[in-house]
């Protein structure tokens, strides 16, 4: 609540918000000065994303068009003057359970998505941004120990060529706006295990991208992570990445 009152973000996106919107604060679920959008997952307890827009949205879209995964609270996207956002929260499967054949699934009709997407964007002038929880580190920069999660979802060569995919101009046609505007750093990371001391020792995982079309992210003139002083004062094991684009 002190972040959202302090923030001078123009649109939020949340994911794992895992509740439905009565089960939320009135602070949360309706917060004064923002147009909401809440998308829960029709398994209680699961998954959900929403979105705050500080402009009322013209266009409100929840899923992508995917008979299995649009009840599931993982994507929410709307229209706002000359671009659309989307909030994404991509499964974050387990090597050799179910939970990863649901990622590869998901991921292959998402990323058909995204071509539509992005072509539809453009037959109207528009710009698109995903933002959220890609669960996929890109590349060894992208993790603190890469080595030795390689076999481990979230950095699985499967997993990284897809990424990869969505990042190729004759494909996905997509950028990752935070690694272009610092292409030589490792990180920064957005996520950091509660086990041990990860976020003391910035043991962390970069897997949260605001990923956009090439028009929006030439426009971007800073990215950071919002990441907490302390263990103690964090209040989630993700922090908040944030992009200022000059629109």
């Amino acid at each position: 609540m002190e972040w959202l009152a302090e923030t001078s973000a123009d649109v939020l996106c949340l994911q794992e918000v895992r509740a439905e919107p009565e089960q939320l604060p009135e602070g949360v679920r309706q917060p004064e000065g923002w147009h909401v959008v809440h998308a829960p997952a029709a398994a209680k307890g699961r998954a959900g994303v929403s979105l705050y827009t500080r402009h009322e949205p013209d266009r409100v879209q929840v899923g992508f068009g995917s008979a299995e995964f649009d009840g599931s609270g993982r994507y929410v996207e709307v229209d706002l003057p000359g671009v659309t956002v989307a909030s994404l929260y991509l499964p974050s499967g387990e090597v050799g359970t179910e939970r990863q054949d649901e990622k590869i699934r998901f991921m292959g009709e998402f990323l058909a998505y995204l071509k539509v997407l992005r072509a539809r964007a453009a037959a109207d002038g528009r710009e698109v941004v995903v933002c959220g929880d890609w669960n996929i580190a890109h590349q060894p920069a992208d993790l603190k120990n890469w080595r030795a999660n390689q076999k481990n979802s979230g950095f699985l060569p499967e997993e990284r060529e897809w990424l990869g995919q969505v990042f190729d101009a004759a494909e996905g046609g997509y950028v990752d706006v935070v690694r272009a505007l610092h292409p030589d750093v490792a990180g920064p990371y957005s996520w950091w295990s509660y086990r041990g001391r990860a976020f003391d020792n910035d043991t962390g995982w970069r897997i949260d991208y605001q990923v956009s079309t090439p028009g929006l992210a030439a426009r971007a003139v800073k990215g950071f992570v919002e990441r907490a002083a302390t263990h103690a004062e964090r209040w989630s094991d993700h922090a908040p990445v944030t992009v200022v684009f000059d629109i």
